[in-house]
């Protein structure tokens, strides 16, 4: 088959995978959904090779930039401490850790070989983590706190994978060395990414300056922008990963995305809506086409050393428990550290939860990116020496990869469970505050508006101010009830305010229901030629963005209520 049928192949699985997690009601993750209904392909006689290298030019750089566009910038600041430390200092210290007792479970393996296998394994994926968390009640702050590590870990994960794979095929290795070129590969990524942010946002103004804001042009401007980022951060030798995050963040800052077009914005979010859903489908299904293979190679090297899969599982098993300790230290650690500035700024401080000390360990699933970089390891050819071990590594982080999202999946829902709930819903109670500040603002701009109509009723053309008064009239009458109607019931505690969110979901039900008679009647005008299509069309995207709407409300209500 051509790539073109192992492309619309793929499509097709991706949409199979949506329809099955719909029948499911969501029981089953749909990651883990993805990755068996690609083993069950790559049984079925479909291959589809991974390479790394494409990988991570195709995939990575729009799916961490849409991901970094997603992370509050206000809360990234209040984080950053800790999400930094996990990023970065955890990495490390499960690289070095991990290595070691690796080498003391398995003393026939090289120390170097063993660091670089905890280094494949040390950074969490990003789309696994957000993937697992969708449609979760998850505390915003755990939520933020394992997105903004998870941007971050897989470029620190990969440079200290990269200088490992070097120490065992040259055999030499300097911990200074390598902590320079980590700070300039970490350091030169972040500053060429915002550097070129900054450079694309200048011309972005000048481009809607000077009148070029047609939607098409802009959304494909921005959707190449990661993909350019990355590729001359690498080019440069730094962290493509980085620089892709650290754009994001100067776009979001430069504020540029905010003087496009309105109807930019509303089609490059379902543009960047519709990457981020088939990427992410694209790298689960990837990888269960590699599982089948991978395991046979992990078959045949245990036979060629005399080894059973028993001993190849336990040997998973004890690395990926060996990383869920170590996390589990780094994580407390961290909290530690923070406990100590709080005390030092004599600050109270809450000591987080069991359950929520627990989940943010099993969060940190390892994906993809993992499975992509053992899969670089060098192999024979001409010329080129083969990775010691490679089998060994790549069927170890394998088979890791499977049981950490196996385990994030059946337990981060119990985990969930004994969360303790917060008194009050922060982001539904700044909504409400934010649509209250808003709608007052409408209201004294009316009030401004009424007054200065009325004082000039007697000057030259009344009867212009006359009617300019009754449109204000029968506006400030349709924001104070819309005001009125803004139910201000999240900032009451969340045990009282069931009946208040029933009543919100009543409302929300009817209002839909109400659009599908519009929808209906829409469609009979059309049918009866009352209406041409073009005015179906125009009033049918008004409806849609209607619906969009009352949906995005449903989706924040608690599904527990």
């Amino acid at each position: 088959m051509t790539s073109a049928d192992h492309i619309l192949i793929l499509l097709v699985l991706t949409a199979v995978s949506s329809l099955l997690t719909r029948a499911s009601s969501g029981r089953v993750p749909l990651p883990l959904l993805q990755i068996a209904i690609g083993v069950v392909a790559a049984l079925c006689g479909l291959r589809i090779g991974l390479r790394p290298d494409l990988f991570m030019l195709v995939f990575l750089p729009p799916l961490l930039f849409a991901d970094a566009f997603r992370m509050p910038l206000r809360e990234f600041g209040e984080l950053r401490g800790t999400i930094l430390f996990l990023a970065f200092g955890l990495v490390v210290f499960s690289t070095v850790l991990c290595g070691y007792v690796i080498h003391w479970i398995v003393p026939q393996l090289d120390l170097a070989i063993c660091f670089t296998l905890a280094a494949a394994l040390s950074p969490t994926d990003t789309v696994a983590v957000s993937s697992l968390t969708a449609g979760r009640r998850v505390p915003e702050r755990l939520l933020h706190i394992l997105s903004g590590e998870a941007l971050f870990n897989d470029a620190s994960g990969l440079v200290c994978f990269r200088f490992a794979t070097a120490a065992v095929m040259t055999g030499e290795f300097s911990y200074r060395q390598a902590f320079g070129s980590f700070l300039l590969v970490s350091l030169g990524g972040l500053a060429i990414g915002a550097l070129m942010a900054w450079a694309a946002s200048r011309a972005e103004r000048i481009l809607l300056r000077r009148g070029f804001d047609d939607p098409p042009l802009q959304i494909t401007l921005i959707v190449l922008l990661p993909f350019v980022i990355y590729v001359v951060a690498e080019a440069a030798g730094c962290s493509g990963i980085l620089a892709s995050v650290a754009g994001c963040m100067v776009v979001k800052l430069s504020g540029v995305v905010e003087e496009a077009a309105t109807a930019t914005r509303l089609q490059a979010t379902t543009v960047w809506t519709m990457v981020s859903y088939v990427f992410n489908a694209l790298i689960f299904l990837l990888l269960g086409l590699q599982l089948p293979a991978l395991l046979n190679t992990g078959m045949a090297m245990a036979h060629e050393h005399h080894a059973t899969m028993w001993q190849l599982s336990g040997l998973v098993a004890m690395v990926y428990v060996i990383m869920l300790v170590l996390r589990f230290v780094g994580i407390w650690l961290s909290i530690l550290r923070r406990w100590i500035g709080k005390r030092m700024e004599r600050q109270s401080f809450i000591f987080p939860s069991v359950a929520g000390t627990v989940l943010m360990t099993i969060a940190g699933v390892r994906g993809a990116v993992t499975l992509a970089a053992v899969l670089s390891l060098p192999v024979v050819d001409v010329g080129i020496e083969a990775f010691p071990a490679r089998d060994l590594v790549i069927s170890v982080a394998t088979g890791v990869i499977v049981l950490s999202l196996v385990v994030a999946g059946v337990v981060m829902p119990f985990c969930i469970r004994f969360l303790p709930k917060d008194g009050v819903d922060k982001s539904a109670m700044e909504e409400n505050v934010a649509r209250q500040r808003l709608v007052r603002a409408v209201l004294r701009q009316l009030r401004q508006e009424q007054s200065t109509a009325a004082q000039t009723m007697a000057e030259e053309k009344p009867g212009e101010d006359k009617l300019r008064l009754e449109v204000v009239g029968r506006l400030l009458q349709t924001y104070e009830n819309r005001l009125s109607q803004i139910d201000e019931t999240p900032q009451i505690p969340v045990m009282n305010r069931t009946n208040a969110l029933r009543r919100e979901r009543i409302e929300l039900a009817l209002r839909l229901l109400l659009l599908r008679t519009e929808r209906q009647t829409l469609r009979d005008l059309a049918h009866s030629r009352e209406i041409n299509d073009r005015t179906e069309w125009e009033l049918q995207q008004e409806l849609d963005y209607e619906e969009q709407v009352l949906r995005n409300r449903v989706q924040r209500l608690p599904k527990d209520i």
